[in-house]
């Protein structure tokens, strides 16, 4: 992989893993229009992993310092372990999901019209919470127990490539009745912890495998160095257009993208 293919390729997870638009589809169809082959996949994952994740505690440091601070300094329970354990019970359907089912997930990231078809159903699931906020005028609650349940089932049906984990979780949690300022946040805070456990699990079987193969250090770098930057700025913007309820250019933009896939993923099987 040259340097430019990975500055691309960081550019695109950096902005796509918080924009709803899902970046694990999109790192697909790059993939397939640079028409390009990683030497060793496993290493950009944890890269591109680590990169959003350390964007993310960046751009929310001050709440991120909070919920530790209020979990580890004192015994007493209070709002920061609350919310610690919503963000705990929110990630157990992924952990299960992840657990059995990792290898037939993975065997659907290199198949286009499975990407097209998940990016419309982001597209309606967006189009949905934001026609429905409207329509209902709701004020809306924080993240309860039972919230964080169904987000946290949301996110285990993201994994599926072309399904965007931030704008699932988001939309559902709109869906749920949650504050349209509050949801961003646990969106993006509750993917910190099994982000960064896949990329220390994928980076031990990376260390104690065959290590870096043949990807050179430099477009590593790039890579790491694209999607924290874009990611950073992503993540502020998006925080940004939920509270301003403009979800459904991101909805028309996905069902553009995924028509698109599909569309292209049909001629190819043709042989046109």
């Amino acid at each position: 992989m040259s340097w430019w293919e990975a500055l691309i390729l960081g550019i695109v997870q950096g902005l796509t893993e918080f924009l709803p638009v899902s970046s694990s589809g999109h790192i697909v169809i790059a993939e397939e229009l640079m028409q390009t082959t990683i030497e060793e996949p496993l290493t950009l994952t944890v890269t591109l992993h680590v990169a959003t994740a350390l964007a993310t505690i960046l751009v929310l440091w001050r709440e991120v310092a909070q919920l530790f601070k209020g979990t580890f300094t004192t015994l007493k329970w209070n709002q920061e372990k609350d919310y610690v354990a919503k963000i705990l019970v929110s990630m157990i359907p992924v952990g299960i999901v992840g657990f059995l089912f990792s290898k037939e997930i993975e065997s659907f990231f290199s198949n286009l019209l499975v990407v097209g078809i998940c990016l419309l159903v982001t597209a309606v699931l967006l189009a949905l919470s934001e026609w429905l906020q409207k329509k209902r005028q709701m004020k809306g609650h924080e993240v309860g127990y039972k919230d964080a349940i169904i987000i946290g089932l949301a996110q285990a049906v993201a994994v599926m490539p072309g399904l965007s984990r931030s704008g699932t979780t988001i939309a559902t949690g709109l869906l749920c009745g949650v504050k349209k300022e509050y949801v961003a946040q646990f969106s993006f805070l509750m993917v910190l912890i099994p982000t960064l456990g896949k990329a220390l699990l994928d980076a031990k079987d990376l260390f104690t495998g065959a290590g870096m193969g043949e990807m050179e250090t430099l477009p590593v770098v790039i890579a790491f160095v694209a999607a924290f930057v874009t990611g950073g700025l992503a993540c502020r913007f998006m925080l940004e257009i939920v509270r301003r309820q403009r979800l459904v250019w991101f909805a028309a933009y996905c069902a553009i993208v995924g028509g698109a896939a599909i569309i292209d993923a049909v001629l190819t099987y043709v042989g046109f």
